[in-house]
């Protein structure tokens, strides 16, 4: 069941933050910097206060979290999507995408985006996954950029070039 995470119950928040960094730690491999992490608690904590978090839950334990937010001008934004892995398969994350285009719509927004960072020098498969999984969801890139741009104070921890695409889908 998905639902957004707007309680501050600390076992949960903690719980999204662990699974979130597991599940970047593993799909992002050799990307960042050694001991680089996806997100804090404290971020994930203020995400929560602001209702930016949906997560699915499956017998009684988190399966998967997204980031859910409007950006301004009819458009939506989802990222820092992470499923179990122990439960891959299930459709967690496709239902979790599917709950956030349904939440923006149902506000009024007309376009999806996400970011997606992806190794410039080198191929990365689960970039490569997410590119063709996007994709046959609808996204499409809209522009390929550097992620300095949009988050200078990520670049440090990138452990070579990447390009940062932006990916838009008519909702």
């Amino acid at each position: 069941m998905i639902s957004q995470l707007t309680v501050t119950e600390p076992a949960l928040l903690a719980a999204a933050t662990d699974l979130v960094n597991l599940v970047y730690r593993e799909s992002e491999k050799g990307l960042w910097v050694d001991g680089a992490e996806r997100t804090s608690l404290a971020e994930v904590t203020a995400l929560a206060k602001a209702g930016e978090l949906a997560w699915d839950e499956r017998d009684g334990q988190l399966a998967g979290v997204v980031r859910v937010r409007r950006t301004g001008g009819g458009v939506g934004e989802f990222g820092m999507l992470a499923a179990s892995p122990s439960l891959r398969g299930n459709g967690i994350g496709g239902g979790l995408i599917r709950w956030a285009e349904s939440y923006c719509r149902s506000r009024g927004d007309t376009t999806m985006r996400l970011e997606l960072l992806v190794p410039r020098e080198w191929v990365l498969e689960s970039k490569e996954f997410l590119h063709s999984w996007y994709s046959r969801l609808g996204y499409r890139v809209e522009r390929v950029g550097q992620l300095e741009e949009h988050y200078p104070q990520l670049a440090p921890l990138l452990a070579g070039p990447a390009d940062y695409r932006l990916y838009t889908k008519p909702l």
